[in-house]
């Protein structure tokens, strides 16, 4: 089993030296291992001590549904009897395995409460294709006849396919990511300055005083972060303040600039218009003297009589 560990947990380390970068991509690829199909040897008594021992090395790490393999050299009997001695041992062992959820829907949750009874899945693998008019379909060929592996009382294929791939692949990688990779974080970053036994060689893993300083110092850190953020938010935010009321100010400046050039080209244009007035009014007085003065001399009338004269001599 340790390859199998090896493996999920540089999956792990993968993802959790992504996530420490800190120039981050805007989408981490997950190579994860979000489930585990743990095949078991059909039997038909109880669990052997490897799938024990297998099972519980793996089940703090990954997603793990129990299958058995080669489902077809039980009877329906002794399947349901092996189901059942199956889960015993799983319940006894305090072994974990993937919870599926609940669903909603009332007529989904009927189905997948079907489908959870079935649990641990019984599979056949298929060896030819068999078609009928339009329709192909897997089955396992035998001198005697044939198992469809698409038929729910041949096989669960089905519900194992609706179960895994069709209904409960977001939750998979939800409760990786949040119970799994959480547990493998949690311990890497704890195991910087402590003793651990890894391929029977010993190594410095964390004690418990060690576990809580090295914590309470990403504790601190974080705090300390925050506390930095949050006073450069403030200065932003009072330098942004600085930057409009300044901005304003500016605005009502140029506002009072033009009206009061507005008022003074008002009161230019009434001064003009006061002086056109004056200019007019003596105008209009010179001429009224002027006409009392020829009417007073009689030239105007020497003038119309000149102007008649003149009239007559050109025709």
């Amino acid at each position: 089993w340790q390859p199998i560990i090896d493996y999920i947990d540089s999956k792990y380390e993968e993802y959790l030296n992504a996530e420490s970068r800190v120039i981050r991509k805007p989408h981490i690829t997950d190579n994860r291992v979000h489930c585990c199909l743990y095949f078991i040897t059909p039997t038909g008594h109880s669990l052997q001590a490897l799938d024990i021992e297998f099972m519980k090395r793996l089940h703090d790490r990954v997603n793990i549904i129990p299958v058995i393999a080669k489902a077809d050299t039980l009877t329906s009997e002794e399947l349901r009897l092996f189901k059942k001695s199956l889960m015993q041992d799983i319940t006894n062992e305090k072994m974990k395995l993937y919870e599926f959820p609940e669903c909603d829907d009332d007529d989904e949750n009927k189905l997948t409460k079907i489908y959870k009874d079935k649990v641990p899945f019984a599979v056949v693998g298929s060896n030819f294709i068999l078609e009928k008019g339009n329709k192909r379909t897997r089955v396992r060929q035998y001198a005697w006849g044939i198992v469809d592996v698409e038929d729910e009382v041949h096989s669960d294929f089905i519900a194992l396919r609706s179960m895994l791939i069709r209904t409960n692949l977001n939750d998979l990688r939800d409760v990786t990511h949040n119970i799994h990779y959480e547990n493998y974080r949690y311990k890497k970053l704890s195991s910087f300055h402590g003793n651990d036994t890894k391929n029977g060689k010993t190594l410095h893993t964390p004690s418990v005083n060690n576990n809580k300083n090295f914590l309470s110092q990403l504790e601190d850190e974080r705090i300390e972060t925050e506390t930095r953020l949050e006073k450069m938010s403030r200065d932003m935010e009072a330098v942004y303040q600085s930057k409009v009321t300044e901005k304003l100010q500016k605005l009502e400046e140029s506002k009072q600039n033009v009206l009061k050039t507005q008022e003074t080209y008002r009161l230019n244009v009434q001064q003009e218009e006061e002086r056109i007035h004056l200019k007019r009014e003596e105008f209009e007085r010179a001429r009224r003297e002027w006409e009392e003065s020829l009417s007073k001399t009689g030239f105007a009338d020497q003038i119309g009589s000149l102007t008649k004269t003149a009239k007559k001599g050109l025709f």
